[in-house]
């Protein structure tokens, strides 16, 4: 048998002159996994008005874990959820469902807007005054002096006449 070099190994042997094999389980406490489900069933928890630590509770996680991985959920749920009712009602009404199409007619008109009327608002801002700035409004003021300040103005002027300096 011919001998190996010193320091040269196989690229697939370790140390000993064992196979190498990729780890298989990974060392400490596997992070999160947060799925679909998971998504939803939070969302719908928080829209209900259930309190962190009870979504927590029955998720089966601490709230920090909860927090760091559903915040969206958590924050914006009740607008997630209303979202998918609103998909769900336009998906049904696509497909002809009557009772759906009514509730999604409902639903918008409770909460649509009328359309601003351009004519009536644009005439309001003609006829509003311009709004001064701090810098314009202080050159008007001191435009127009005080009434109170004519009498001392004007003995101003006398004294001045007469020679006298003011103190």
């Amino acid at each position: 048998m011919a001998k190996a070099k010193i320091g040269t190994a196989a690229p697939d042997l370790d140390l000993f002159g064992q196979p190498l094999t990729p780890i298989k389980d990974r060392r400490g406490r596997p992070s999160y996994k947060k799925t679909k489900e998971n998504q939803d069933f939070v969302a719908v928890r928080a829209a209900a008005g259930w309190s962190q630590k009870m979504i927590a509770e029955a998720l089966g996680c601490s709230e920090k874990t909860m927090r760091d991985n559903f915040y969206r959920e958590l924050h914006g749920g009740q607008l997630i959820i209303e979202g998918l009712c609103l998909d769900v009602l336009v998906r049904r009404a696509r497909e002809g469902h009557a009772p759906s199409i009514g509730k999604l007619l409902d639903r918008l008109d409770r909460v649509a807007t009328p359309p601003a009327a351009s004519k009536k608002g644009e005439a309001k801002k003609e006829d509003a005054a311009p709004v001064l700035g701090k810098k314009q409004q202080a050159l008007a003021e001191a435009a127009d002096p005080a009434k109170e300040y004519g009498d001392l103005y004007a003995r101003l002027g006398k004294r001045m006449a007469g020679g006298e300096r003011p103190q």
